[in-house]
């Protein structure tokens, strides 16, 4: 199935959202949630899958729906379709945290992203959602964010949230080590694995994780200044301790 083909804006700096543009017909797909407005004659409703294949039947779509599951997504998918007969209308999405929206030319990439398990926001309908496991097993026990990856794949526009500052990064050839939870996504011709940050001192004492996310080959990275948990970490590590002392005792 050929995605269909959106038109669409970003908006604003820090606190980015994306507002696509419908056309009768046309129709975008999103993780449950992360809809801001949409104008009228925007309809919406909830399914079982991406909607990327629509004659797989139920068990395709139980299928599709179950591998979104493995990666701790919701079976369902909300697919908002611009259902009047005239004109463009609006409908927009934000990420659940302060960062950027990335929109990601899926035919102008390869046809394939492999993006990290929470990164997808919204996609053209005809793009499919699935999983990539890494092709080493160690990648999985001790990477954290690396065993179960999310795979973007199809011919039009997808768009993936990530937090802080993005930075596009192309590599010819090349290695490039990244700490795991600021990785957010890479083309297919990226090969992934994990590695141990460095010395027994290193790990312990450099503050910096055990692991690192290693990238080789050709292709393109996308890197995140702020992920999400490491900023929940520090607003944990500095939030108060305990309820205070009791109002009204002798």
């Amino acid at each position: 199935m050929r995605a269909h083909d959106i038109d669409y804006q970003i908006l604003g700096h820090d606190l980015q959202l994306v507002e696509v543009e419908l056309d009768p017909g046309e129709t975008v797909i999103a993780e449950a949630g992360a809809m801001t407005y949409l104008e009228q004659e925007i309809s919406f409703e909830t399914k079982m899958g991406d909607g990327s294949n629509p004659d797989q039947g139920i068990f395709g779509k139980l299928f599709s729906a179950g591998k979104r599951m493995i990666t701790g997504e919701s079976l369902f998918t909300t697919h908002f379709t611009h259902s009047g007969s005239a004109g463009k209308r609006k409908v927009a999405f934000s990420a659940p945290f302060p960062g950027s929206v990335i929109p990601l030319n899926l035919a102008a990439l390869g046809g394939k992203v492999i993006c990290q398990k929470d990164a997808f926001l919204c996609a053209a309908l005809g793009t499919k959602l699935g999983i990539a496991f890494t092709k080493k097993l160690g990648s999985g026990l001790f990477g954290g964010e690396g065993f179960i990856l999310q795979s973007l794949e199809g011919d039009g526009t997808a768009f993936i949230q990530a937090g802080g500052t993005v930075v596009e990064k192309q590599l010819n050839g090349e290695t490039l080590r990244v700490d795991t939870g600021c990785l957010v996504g890479f083309t297919e011709g990226i090969d992934y694995s994990i590695e141990m940050s460095g010395g027994l001192k290193s790990m312990l004492f450099g503050g910096e994780g055990i692991f690192l996310a290693t990238l080789s080959g050709s292709g393109t990275v996308w890197i995140q200044s702020l992920p999400f948990s490491r900023m929940a970490d520090r607003i944990l590590e500095h939030a108060p301790q305990g309820g205070g002392s009791e109002q009204g005792e002798d």
